[in-house]
């Protein structure tokens, strides 16, 4: 049975489909892991993914990813998997989302994979109640190649869950595991939100003890100003960290989400909450 406190990726005799129960996708998630050798090009300090490694997605088999994502939603639409693997109150698909154990964009195919679940999408006549999501960190969007996979997202409406946990060069080094410049996530995220409608997604939590401060939340707020997002999608730590520095975070009380979401909505963005 699925619950919000498992999120495997594991499917008997599947490579690239597994389902999860979501948060913030509020049902079941069918998801589409192109990194199925665990890597990754960020290592977040709160990443559930046993045995990550640094690095991009393997070369994907279309056709492979094709037959198991229509065997899937053969199963989902036409059988009875909902019935027996989801939770009375969550036996609806809310999403087919790109993502899994590494950055999405890092494989080759990307645009093209983007173009088969686009496909099959139409196919079983799943709608606009059925979300196209790309959950990503953003870091390749000066490739042409991952712009166009957004663009064609954008085209039929899909949307782009978009990370963004820091404004500030060391916080991003400490919670991301990348030396990048602010500015950098500012301007991918303009660029995303430009080809597809994007929502910043950010993980907040304690790192010893301690909440962010107003300090680290004003920096983050100015890479978030000049882009056109939906909004933002906060959320807390619902699973064990499978990293080395796991052990230094922990879930922010009901009042410090609070505080962090009164903050953004003063700045006029609008704030969606799963702690």
């Amino acid at each position: 049975m699925l619950t919000v406190s498992d999120h495997s990726r594991a499917l008997e005799g599947f490579t690239y489909v597994y389902p999860v129960l979501s948060r913030r996708a509020g049902g079941v998630s069918v998801g589409i892991n192109l990194n199925p050798n665990n890597a990754c090009n960020w290592q977040c300090v709160y990443c559930q993914v046993p045995g990550l490694i640094r690095g991009k997605a393997p070369k994907i088999d279309l056709t492979r990813l094709e037959s198991e994502l229509r065997a899937f939603l053969v199963a989902l639409c036409q059988g009875d998997w909902l019935i027996h693997n989801a939770p009375e109150g969550a036996r609806s698909v809310r999403d087919i989302a790109f993502s899994g154990n590494g950055e999405p964009t890092s494989a080759l195919e990307f645009a093209d994979a983007v173009a088969t679940v686009v496909r099959l999408h139409a196919e079983f006549g799943l709608g606009p109640s059925v979300a196209l999501r790309l959950i990503t960190n953003g870091s390749l969007m000066g490739q042409a190649r991952v712009r166009e996979g957004i663009r064609r997202l954008g085209q039929v409406g899909g949307e782009v869950w978009f990370k963004v946990d820091a404004g500030r060069a060391n916080a991003i080094e400490r919670i991301n595991g990348v030396r990048l410049a602010p500015g950098t996530i500012s301007r991918n995220l303009r660029l995303c939100a430009a080809l597809c409608p994007t929502w910043v997604q950010t993980c907040v939590f304690r790192w010893d003890g301690l909440p962010p401060d107003d300090e680290e939340l004003d920096a983050w707020l100015n890479v978030l100003a000049g882009a056109t997002v939906q909004g933002v999608l906060l959320y807390g730590i619902a699973r064990p960290s499978q990293q080395p520095d796991g052990l230094r975070i922990s879930p922010l009380s009901a009042d410090e989400f609070d505080r962090i979401a009164t903050k953004t909505t003063n700045h006029g963005v609008m704030v969606r909450i799963n702690p």
